[in-house]
């Protein structure tokens, strides 16, 4: 039997909606379905609003993967079919939703993450009693230069949705992007995408999932094939398929009409059934006793309550993978089905983190602690609310605006909220739900939920916000409470800007900080000599969209400054340890006398100072300080100054002093520095020691210890590399590993086949045994078609290396000449590597030109 439906729901609750067997095997009452597709196509709207869902119901998801995997496409179609949209947005077109940005639109690519809020499902397709989930999506880019974009937002969601491409498998920014969430415990589904396009494969993709991922595929869904046309998919734990039209229609056939249409599809259908329960049951004791009771009947519900379980930790040694073609609308309906099904919400999720000082507490821990107290009262939380800012835009129209994951309580825009990173208090103007470039007003926002807020005047990305209930100012115990944020990487590209008017440079300068402010792997300084500015980056892509932002809306127009070209940025290192270097400083600072010292000693930084690293040592833009103050026998208290405040102004010398390096101005790093300061010598009393003098004093301390190495020849230069990956025919390879390593200066590490069954089969999946997942086989395994390689056909290699980011940024106009434009270049961060030999000198004849 063939029944046409706009979407087609099976859960629990919607088989009993539908009349849906609770075995494998599907049985659809024709009646019934028509009369759902009806309602479904007249009225086709959002419903219920997102920010009354409770917090059981609101799913924080993000989408994950790799340049052009499809993350904007599949977004549009999950918008229109939640109703949320009316429109499905086309990134070729230029008229999606969340890539609303000009630049983005105009390179077709996502440059800057977007959140969203829909409710799936449709409020009509939901059983009675049962209201929609509120899902809140966040479309992160996939480009490398933007990678931090995608770590400040990882954090805040609960789960994610890793896109591949059917095409070209896993790829290398994509095994990036899952790391990061694995670092933030997500829990992940996949979805194997483009599996309409020619060379396309589901199995190739398993494989890789599992190779190079790291983690057990899941199938809860099998390609369907005609022939090697894809048409739909087969959900393998409700037994049933569906079929897509070429304008999205989807149709579900029910395994009976599976059997009679395609035996080998629903023999295969069955093998995936039980291969899926089989994994399931090694590893829950519930479906164990299902399973050998009832064979390959184990209910849907049990399968996916163990699916659910398996992969809530975050840990994805499992992951479900789903199967379809966004741009044809193929499986996007079944895949916010999933969203629901398999991902947690903000209750589901592990308790919350945050860090006091140095520690690190479960959040429950520090309220326990507080209302302990003598004096607390009992009617009253100490803590009323607790945000995250993840991310600062500045709107044309609203001004800056700070998005908010709140973790805690509910934020009003009547609070006052103190800002544990910078100590002050901020209170906003607005509340808003976010709709990628829309904005509605709230008065609050609940846990669970994120939104955003303008009026906050000092905002960073990282910032925690807390609010005190009937309190104006915070409390001592709660003054440092962070939530923990991603660390800002190093840039490794700049641009060199030269105002032509003092004006011009003063409104420079403003936009410089706005757009620091808005992205903090944005970097910028000022040489007070010359007036120059230096922008830093992540690479060329991301300073060229900063450029194209200054001048479009922050309106600096190329009239109005100088600009140099895009450059790489070096870096400083010490190569021997540098004897102790004390220096004091003794000059009036804002016209008060007085005067400070301390003692500087310097090592380059080697692995067991990681190991050993000390309570009063901070790791720091790839520096380790520690900060020394010998402590008199008797108490602590008979010091004549505070030790955390006077280590702080110690720490903010040192870091300056660092900043730039005695050989090219460049950032010093891969330093163990370790600051003295003796309060009985260094000190010269509270009305004369003051912050200013004690952070001079460290700062002349590092940087006369520095030009002291530099001197003796012992500062050498650190170059940026990238990590290679290209792909190009077998003809054209040996001159292109010729060209990598004598004219680059890089290093060829592997080339590979990705067509060798050897290299498929070869991956260190942890604890994986590759030829024990099931994989469903491609059309073109058995068959002849289009697909299939041809004799003379093109043999394509993939050559993975390391080179000088200098040398790779305009790799690909030179890489075109070799291949005939028959090759792909993927360029990801690499580290940086001490200069020698020929390039050390010829960055020393630049410098001197």
């Amino acid at each position: 039997m063939l029944i046409t439906a706009a979407v087609f729901r099976c859960r629990f609750g919607q088989r009993r909606l539908l009349g849906i067997s609770s075995q494998h095997t599907v049985r659809l009452p024709y009646q019934r379905l028509v009369a759902l597709t009806h309602r479904y196509n007249s009225s086709h709207h959002a419903g219920h609003s997102p920010q009354d869902a409770k917090v059981e119901g609101i799913r924080n998801i993000g989408i994950i993967a790799h340049v052009d995997a499809g993350k904007t496409t599949t977004t549009e179609r999950m918008l229109y079919h939640s109703g949320r949209t009316r429109h499905l947005g086309n990134v070729d077109h230029g008229n999606t939703i969340t890539d609303f940005l000009p630049m983005e639109r105009e390179r077709g690519i996502t440059i800057q993450s977007a959140a969203i809020t829909f409710n799936w499902p449709p409020q009509q397709l939901c059983p009675p009693g049962e209201e929609p989930r509120a899902i809140n999506l966040i479309d992160t880019p996939g480009h490398q230069d933007f990678r931090y974009e995608v770590d400040r937002c990882l954090p805040i969601l609960d789960g994610a949705v890793c896109i591949l491409d059917s095409v070209k498998g896993v790829e290398t920014h994509t095994e990036r992007v899952w790391e990061s969430a694995q670092l933030s415990k997500i829990p992940r589904i996949i979805f194997v995408n483009k599996l309409d396009r020619d060379g396309a494969s589901f199995k190739r993709s398993v494989q890789e999932v599992a190779t190079r991922l790291k983690t057990w595929p899941l199938l809860c869904q099998i390609p369907w094939w005609n022939k090697d046309e894809f048409v739909g998919v087969v959900d393998i734990i409700n037994g049933v398929g569906m079929r897509f039209s070429s304008t999205g229609a989807m149709s579900a056939v029910s395994a009976e009409a599976i059997s009679q249409e395609n035996p080998a599809l629903r023999a295969e259908m069955d093998k995936a059934r039980i291969s899926l329960i089989e994994t399931l049951s090694e590893h829950d004791d519930l479906i164990m006793e299902e399973f050998l009771e009832h064979e390959k009947d184990v209910s849907s519900a049990s399968i996916k309550r163990t699916i659910r379980r398996l992969i809530m930790d975050g840990d994805a040694r499992f992951s479900p993978v789903f199967a379809g073609a966004s741009l044809r609308n193929m499986g996007v309906q079944p895949l916010l089905d999933a969203v629901i099904d398999y991902l947690p919400s903000p209750s589901d999720r592990p308790e919350l983190e945050v860090m006091a000082g140095s520690k690190t507490y479960a959040f429950s821990q520090l309220l326990t602690q507080e209302a302990q107290k003598k004096g607390h009262n009992p009617h009253q939380p100490p803590i009323g609310a607790l945000a995250h800012v993840f991310k600062v835009v500045d709107d044309p129209r609203r001004g800056m605006m700070s998005y908010v994951r709140v973790y805690h309580g509910s934020l009003g825009r009547s609070h006052q909220m103190w800002n544990s990173n910078i100590h002050g208090l901020e209170k906003p103007l607005n509340i808003l739900h976010v709709s990628a470039k829309d904005y509605i007003d709230i008065p609050h926002l609940e846990t669970g939920q994120i939104g955003a807020m303008t009026g906050l005047k000092s905002a960073r990305t990282g910032d925690t916000l807390i609010t005190f209930p009937g309190r104006q100012g915070a409390p001592e115990a709660f003054r440092s409470i962070r939530i923990k944020s991603p660390e800002t990487p190093p840039a490794v590209a700049f641009i060199a800007i030269e105002p032509y008017t003092k004006t011009a440079g003063e409104k420079l300068e403003e936009a410089l900080r706005k757009l620091s402010r808005e992205d903090p792997s944005i970097r910028w300084s000022k040489d007070e000599k010359t007036e120059q500015l230096i922008l830093s980056g992540m690479g060329l892509l991301h300073l060229e969209i900063a450029q194209d932002r200054l001048r479009t809306h922050y309106k600096i127009d190329k009239e109005s400054a100088m600009w140099g070209d895009i450059e790489v940025e070096y870096q400083e290192c010490l190569l021997s340890p540098t004897g102790a270097h004390r220096a004091e400083f003794d000059r009036p600072l804002r016209d008060k006398a007085g005067k400070a010292a301390c003692t500087a000693s310097l090592e380059p930084l080697e692995a067991h100072h990681h190991e050993t690293l000390l309570e009063s040592s901070i790791e720091r833009d790839g520096n380790i300080i520690h900060i020394a103050i010998p402590l008199p026998t008797e108490d602590v208290k008979s010091l004549p100054f505070d030790p955390e405040t006077v280590r702080q102004q110690l720490l903010n010398g040192a870091v300056a002093g660092l900043a730039r390096g005695p050989r090219r101005s460049a950032p010093v790093r891969k330093c163990h520095v370790t600051i003295t300061f003796d309060p009985e010598t260094d000190f010269s009393g509270p009305n004369s020691s003051s912050g200013g003098h004690i952070t001079n004093a460290a700062l002349n301390a590092v940087r006369g210890a520095l030009k002291e190495a530099h001197a003796q020849g012992q500062i050498g230069i650190l170059e940026p590399f990238a990590n290679v990956h290209i792909s190009c025919p077998e003809e054209a390879s040996n001159a292109i590993q010729h060209d990598l390593v004598s004219a680059r200066g890089g290093q060829v590490m592997e080339v590979r086949n990705p067509n060798d069954d050897e290299f498929l089969a070869g991956g260190e999946g942890v604890g994986i045994d590759v030829s024990k997942v099931y994989m469903p086989p491609d059309p073109y395994d058995s068959i002849q078609s289009l697909r299939d390689p041809k004799k003379g056909a093109v043999r394509m290699l993939e050559i993975v290396g390391k080179a000088p980011l200098k040398e790779m940024m305009k790799y690909d106009s030179q890489l075109r000449s070799m291949t005939g434009g028959r090759h792909s270049l993927q360029l990801d961060p690499g580290t940086f590597e001490l200069v020698t030999g020929p390039r050390e000198r010829a960055l020393e004849s630049a410098m001197s030109i």
